[in-house]
């Protein structure tokens, strides 16, 4: 099962990439390094191109799964569905964009900060609710929220880091975004640096 799938692999790696080279280098690297949920987003110049190229690239490992974030609108969620996005991130809750992609049998991560935006995303079927910005929200509101809804899965994005990645998880966190941290030190060091920061992140849940 996909969701399933999702949360074994754990780390969502949140590529906004400067170009379409650049966001399919840091994906690359990201997955060399052992990250294999590949969330790329609509903030990247022609992301659907990028989502369609990866999924070719990768096609025969069967732990890399393509989707896209940024999903703001439903123009963004048709390009990533017919590039063969496997699943849709908003940072926020979209009704509409829940209806959509249970229509077209695709998992749907909302952005959500309060209980009431959770509910709603778990009753329009969202199997994985995002929290962002999770350093705002913070550790302590999965605790919260486990108290009333115990089998909610959350997957903060934001704020993690691996020095801190460890505590989301024993929060109850299912999976984890990661974010500019992949990429932080492309500038100066190159692609394989995302490498080494993906080694770091898994290292640090061992």
């Amino acid at each position: 099962m996909l969701v399933e799938q999702l949360k074994e692999n754990y780390f969502f790696a949140v590529i906004r990439g400067k170009d379409k080279d650049d966001a399919k280098n840091i994906a690359r690297y990201a997955i060399k390094g052992g990250i294999y949920n590949i969330e790329i987003t609509f903030s990247t110049p022609e992301a659907d191109e990028v989502i369609k190229e990866l999924i070719e690239e990768f096609k025969d490992n069967k732990k890399v799964i393509v989707g896209a974030g940024t999903v703001m609108n439903l123009n963004h969620a048709t390009l990533a569905i017919n590039a063969g996005a496997k699943f849709l991130v908003s940072p926020h809750f979209s009704e509409e964009l829940a209806k959509y992609a249970v229509k077209n049998n695709v998992e749907y991560s909302p952005g959500c900060g309060t209980v009431t935006e959770v509910v709603n995303a778990i009753d329009s079927g969202a199997k994985i609710v995002k929290l962002f910005p999770g350093g705002t929200i913070g550790k302590e509101f999965i605790k919260a929220i486990h108290g009333p809804i115990p089998d909610v899965d959350l997957m903060p994005s934001g704020g993690v880091s691996a020095s801190n990645v460890k505590e989301w998880r024993d929060a109850g966190a299912c999976a984890v975004g990661i974010g500019s941290a992949l990429s932080a030190k492309v500038a100066i060091e190159g692609y394989e640096s995302v490498e080494r920061v993906a080694n770091e992140f898994i290292k640090a849940l061992d």
